[in-house]
């Protein structure tokens, strides 16, 4: 495949929308972080009703602000800031990109008390959230089309800690067509594996969502 189809491959979006990184002063990365820390706050305190009350009022004030903000996708910097851990999305884990190349993605961080699943363990369930997320990373930093997920196999081999600086790294395997076939692993610093999976992701038609 010449240099220019790979490119023109790589542009066919499907029928999803193009993003462009945005651009943000500190600010906002300052309020993504006090947004995480009320998360982890508000899943391991146990307030009065009085001040859960007034607490519930503070909060309500501040997304009726929020409220008159509000754009459509793709134009929110939330999910479009590489330089913040998560790349600003709440939704994302709380992790910085190290690597980003055609050879692979490498990520770190640690999952907070907002990912706690019980007995000082990350919910099992935050774990396919990281993994598809690199694998969305992996495709692009490759230079595959905009894709879906078509299946998640995720292997847990320990529990996986909180508050703990972990790594996370996967590459792309092989691509059949449309298909493109990705693994990645979690591990801690001393080199323990937590989890490993492998994915398929399938490109999009022309005009699929």
């Amino acid at each position: 495949m010449s240099e220019e189809a790979g490119q023109d491959e790589y542009e066919h979006h499907g029928g999803f929308p193009k993003y462009v990184p945005a651009d943000v002063g500190p600010e906002f990365g300052r309020l993504v972080e006090a947004l995480r820390t009320l998360q982890d706050l508000a899943v391991s305190t146990a307030p009065s009703p009085e001040v859960t009350l007034d607490l519930a009022e503070r909060v309500e004030a501040i997304n009726d602000v929020l409220k008159t903000f509000q754009v459509p996708e793709g134009q929110p910097p939330a999910g479009r800031v590489m330089t913040l851990p998560g790349r600003g999305s709440l939704l994302m884990l709380p992790w910085t990109v190290e690597k980003f190349d055609a050879e692979g993605v490498r990520s770190r961080g640690v999952f907070r008390r907002f990912h706690l699943g019980g007995n000082g363990a990350a919910h099992g369930g935050t774990l396919p959230l990281l993994f598809d997320d690199m694998f969305g990373m992996i495709q692009h930093a490759y230079g595959r089309p905009i894709s879906r997920t078509a299946y998640l196999h995720i292997n847990y081999r320990k529990i996986t800690p909180l508050d703990t600086e972990l790594v996370i790294e996967g590459s792309v395997d092989r691509v059949e067509g449309r298909k493109t076939f990705i693994s990645a692993v979690l591990k801690d610093t001393e080199g323990n594996v937590l989890a490993d999976c492998d994915a398929l992701m399938v490109q999009l038609l022309k005009g699929q969502p």
